[in-house]
């Protein structure tokens, strides 16, 4: 694999790796990582392909960002997460973050749904419903007055940071390519 690629494949791996620890310790993905991966990204395009690099970069932006932002909207994910499916689309470009938000949404899915059973069959159903029903018990929700409260209730919940779902998602895009590539 040429030094291009490679530091292509680090910087990615790394990123997505470094956020999924962030948001699994503290359930926040911080600006000083997102917005200099967003530049680093538009950086490396811009000077390993020029133009058509950068417009790639920033197509797989604004994909990446518009998908989450919705979501974000819809009060479905935090900023955080919109950062980083933006910052991750300049890496990957758009079609790759598709794949990555599609493969996350399962991986979100099926990890969210082993965690259910896990403190179910650990835990009761009591604190099942606690921990998973918001409204009804925890006020999550319609109660959370502002972005920090929010964030605040979903750590206490324990619910799966959406960074680990992405991180596995983009080892799988990036492992799916290598082997493409050497085939």
């Amino acid at each position: 694999m040429d030094p291009v690629k490679c530091l292509f494949f680090v910087a990615v791996a790394g990123f997505v790796t470094v956020a999924a620890v962030s948001d699994i310790r503290t359930h926040k993905l911080p600006n000083w990582l997102t917005v200099p991966a967003l530049f680093a990204a538009l950086m490396f395009h811009g000077i390993t392909a020029g133009l058509s690099g950068l417009g790639l970069a920033l197509g797989g932006f604004a994909t990446g960002f518009g998908i989450l932002f919705v979501l974000w909207l819809l009060k479905g994910m935090g900023g955080g997460d919109v950062k980083l499916m933006g910052a991750l689309g300049a890496w990957l470009g758009p079609l790759p973050t598709l794949y990555v938000f599609v493969l996350s949404t399962f991986f979100a899915i099926f990890g969210s749904i082993g965690l259910f059973f896990y403190d179910l069959s650990t835990h009761g159903w009591r604190r099942v419903r606690q921990r998973f029903l918001p409204a009804a018990v925890t006020g999550y929700g319609s109660n959370a007055n502002s972005e920090a409260e929010a964030a605040r209730i979903r750590q206490k919940r324990g619910l799966m940071p959406y960074a680990l779902p992405v991180a596995l998602s983009t080892w799988a895009v990036l492992a799916w390519h290598v082997i493409r590539v050497q085939s």
